[in-house]
């Protein structure tokens, strides 16, 4: 066997006897972190020191899922921007959550994928210092955890319009503004603390990008990991599910009582032709709520559940592959959200079809009622408030 290079990034060439394949990999012993700029060496975690590097081909495949990614991302999230910037109808308290929830994945993905993708087409490490990693991780915590918050604060105002109804606070201006500058300042508050000496942000897995350090089992580090856990996973999703459990209970309580109405008045429905539409939107609202609760547990439970086992559980399983995919999955919520919250409902894509008819876009203008724009108006007395529900 001969290296090519003294360098270990280069790989070592291993030929048999003539007409042999010649492989290659790395020289047995090389440990990932072997691989790391001598200026990040003292950053990264010594977990990784018992792993070889892996195959180069997972660099750039990810590199490539990562360009994937991030065209679709700020695509998806400049366009919920442009939307609302150009249509009057949709500039209401409740769609700036909305905006705000596009806006915090835009700049996830523009700070975040650039120079993930830089890092995986040259080498597979972290190129750009110390520094840049720490502002690299902090700026996805901002981003990744406003993006958290306001999704929970999308589902509370759902919560207080459709279960509250006329009971319910109104939602203006002025307070979906203090909810979302709450938002900002809850993901900096929590995002700020490892330049404090209250965690630490490090490169993680296959050491290309960064992130917070949850292997350190120094009380500091772990009593960070484990709030941060609870604060911004684990109440997050707390909420959106007592809010859409409520919304969908509210919603068959409210079919439920206009059944039996019916019944007592000896009529099949007390709805209208006009208002039939209504009772599919009714179920869609329930759908809706079930694809919202399930998409946020599939892309934030794989790396909470990794962050957790990092700071109290057996660190023997967490591989850089391991880690390094759950983050993947869990950036991909920038792509599902513009869809999930925006795109799909109709008064967005009326908008769509309007400001860009070369999307084919077919969707028909409501006629009105209960059910319009995927709008649905329940309360416990049936008094009825319409409401877009994303």
């Amino acid at each position: 066997m001969s290296n090519v290079s003294g360098d270990p990034m280069v790989a070592f060439r291993s030929s048999g006897p003539a007409g042999t394949p010649v492989l290659w990999g790395y020289p047995p012993g090389l440990s990932i972190v072997d691989l790391v700029p001598d200026d990040m060496k003292a950053l990264t975690h010594p977990h990784w020191n018992k792993f070889p590097p892996v195959n180069p081909m997972w660099h750039y495949l990810l590199g490539l899922i990562y360009i994937l990614l991030g065209a679709i991302s700020i695509t998806g999230n400049s366009l919920v921007l442009h939307l609302f910037t150009k249509t009057q109808d949709l500039r209401t308290p409740a769609n700036m959550f909305v905006v705000n929830l596009a806006f915090s994945d835009l700049c996830m993905m523009i700070t975040q994928f650039p120079m993930f993708v830089l890092n995986c087409f040259n080498g597979g490490v972290w190129l750009f210092g110390p520094f840049l990693c720490e502002l690299y991780a902090c700026t996805g915590s901002i981003f990744g955890l406003c993006s958290i918050c306001t999704m929970a604060a999308i589902s509370y105002d759902r919560y207080n319009v459709i279960v509250n109804g006329m009971n319910g606070k109104r939602m203006t201006y002025g307070r979906a503004a203090g909810f979302i500058a709450f938002c900002w300042a809850y993901a900096i508050g929590w995002s700020i603390p490892p330049f404090l000496g209250w965690g630490k942000y490090i490169p993680e897995g296959i050491l290309d990008s960064c992130s917070f350090d949850y292997l350190t089992r120094d009380t500091a580090t772990v009593s960070y990991t484990c709030s941060l856990f609870v604060s911004n996973y684990c109440t997050p999703l707390a909420i959106i599910i007592f809010c859409y459990y409520h919304i969908v209970g509210a919603i068959f309580h409210h079919e439920e009582a206009l059944r039996e109405q019916a019944k007592k008045m000896n009529v099949t429905s007390l709805r209208s032709n006009a208002d039939q539409n209504a009772q599919s939107a009714e179920i869609r609202v329930a759908k809706v709520a079930m694809i919202n609760i399930s998409l946020w547990v599939a892309m934030w439970t794989p790396y909470a559940a990794i962050v957790l086992q990092g700071a109290v559980g057996n660190q023997e399983k967490i591989t850089p592959l391991v880690t390094i995919l759950p983050a993947l999955i869990a950036k991909s919520a920038s792509i599902a959200n513009p869809i999930v919250y925006a795109i799909s409902h109709p008064k967005y894509r009326l908008a769509l079809q309007a400001q860009l008819p070369w999307f084919c876009i077919n969707e028909k203008p409501s006629t009105g009622g209960r059910g319009e724009d995927s709008q649905s108006t329940i309360t416990s007395n049936t008094t009825s408030s319409d409401v877009s529900m994303p």
